[in-house]
């Protein structure tokens, strides 16, 4: 495309990724001994994925180049041409230095204005070939798909890539989309491995529950191990217990408290199972390991309360740091009912406030944001079974657009 303004709209395994950095090697060539700045939406991203992609570009290609770790620039040396590597999250940062050229990764997570930043920054009067351009995976009728395909301003253009074009991939992991569609929820699926816009949504949040398929009466088994996820929230505080059966996730029952500490919630947790012939797990989210003014943190309570109580054993399984919200909702989902049919996760008919959070959290209007002041009661009980599910089943999410084995044959 001949544009200033390009895009490459595609599902995952479309080769995004390789596109944006054979691209950015491009207009290094095109403009010799210029600025050009490659930017993602956050810098773990950039760092972990959209850095790295280029740098394997350029050693598979033997491309001799210079990288400066510390103030994370990359040039080549053959052009001279420089390359800045920015996080896009405080977009103010971007005014400054003139660009020949800039690309973003993911850019239905970045911010209108931050493209408008770079936008104002493409103006180096001694560059040969000026261009902006970006790669992302469809996010609803969002701000890319207004500015690049209902309504493109003179100079934009758009390539629209579709799900299993990408031969080189399909042709090493031919189940890769069938993967997909047993580890994701329908809309989901659509979204990321078919490359459909769809529109925002402002229902519910937990779209694919439904009573009749994820809520039936459940026993508890004397011979696993309880799992018991909280969330560390004063007023509710809430938390649920559950059991696996294979891959299926077993919720027997919930715990909530109104203006109660962690303490209370052990304490009520051991009267119910004190008795568990089997040990218990424990599931939180990273914010549970900080001190509180009592000079302990919440799990290092749940541990005080419960250590020595169960035959086999306690365990604390809590993440470093904590998924994204948008990973785990995506996560409950497809536990709920995959875009397959499979049906991982169900709920006892006692978990009336767990139900409650299916059904009625929402998005706020015309957003994928989730809605938390709609109802302060709401929210706490589906986050608790989201780190727990996050910790038991994230590997069954290792078939997206990050999974790095995969990221060499795009």
């Amino acid at each position: 495309m001949k544009a200033r303004f390009k895009g490459f709209s595609g599902p995952i395994g479309s080769g995004k990724s390789q596109a944006l950095c054979h691209e950015a090697l491009r207009l290094t060539y095109l403009n010799p001994g210029r600025l050009g700045l490659i930017g993602a939406p956050t810098f773990p991203m950039l760092r972990d994925a959209t850095q790295a992609a280029l740098l394997a570009v350029l050693e598979r290609n033997r491309i001799p180049y210079e990288w400066n770790k510390a103030e994370n620039w990359l040039e080549i040396k053959e052009t001279g041409s420089r390359i800045l590597f920015r996080s896009l999250e405080d977009f103010e940062r971007l005014r400054g230095s003139n660009l020949a050229w800039f690309g973003v990764d993911e850019l239905t997570y970045t911010s209108e204005e931050a493209w408008q930043r770079l936008e104002g920054r493409l103006r180096d009067l001694e560059a040969k070939h000026l261009c902006g351009f970006g790669v992302w995976t469809p996010k609803g009728l969002d701000w890319v798909y207004e500015r690049f395909l209902a309504k493109p301003p003179e100079g934009y253009e758009c390539v629209i890539a579709k799900a299993k074009e990408n031969r080189f991939l399909l042709d090493r992991v031919p189940d890769y989309y069938d993967r997909l569609k047993a580890s994701y929820e329908s809309r989901f699926y659509q979204q990321e491995a078919l490359g459909q816009y769809l529109e925002a949504s402002a229902g519910r949040v937990y779209g694919t529950f439904q009573r009749k398929l994820n809520v039936m009466p459940l026993e508890r088994d004397p011979n696993r191990e309880l799992l018991w996820a909280l969330d560390f929230n004063v007023n509710p505080m809430s938390s649920v217990v559950a059991q696996k059966d294979g891959a299926r996730v077993r919720v027997l029952d919930e715990i909530v408290l109104g203006d109660s500490t962690t303490r209370d919630a052990c304490i009520v947790f051991l009267e119910r199972y004190s008795e568990h012939s089997a040990g218990v797990t424990v599931y939180a989210d990273a914010s549970g390991m900080n001190r509180q003014t009592t000079g302990s943190s919440d799990l290092e309570i749940v541990r005080e309360c419960l250590t020595g109580i169960f035959r086999h054993g306690l365990r604390m399984k809590v993440p470093t740091r904590n998924p994204s919200v948008r990973d785990r909702i995506t996560l409950m989902n497809s536990m709920l009912e995959a875009a397959s049919g499979a049906v991982r996760l169900v709920v006892d008919g006692r978990c009336e406030e767990l139900i409650k959070d299916f059904e009625q959290v929402r998005y706020k209007e015309g957003t994928t944001v989730m809605d938390k002041e709609r109802d302060w009661r709401r929210t706490h009980l589906t986050d608790a079974l989201g780190y727990l599910l996050w910790q038991e089943h994230q590997a069954m999410q290792t078939v997206g657009e990050r999974n790095y084995p995969l990221r060499g044959m795009f």
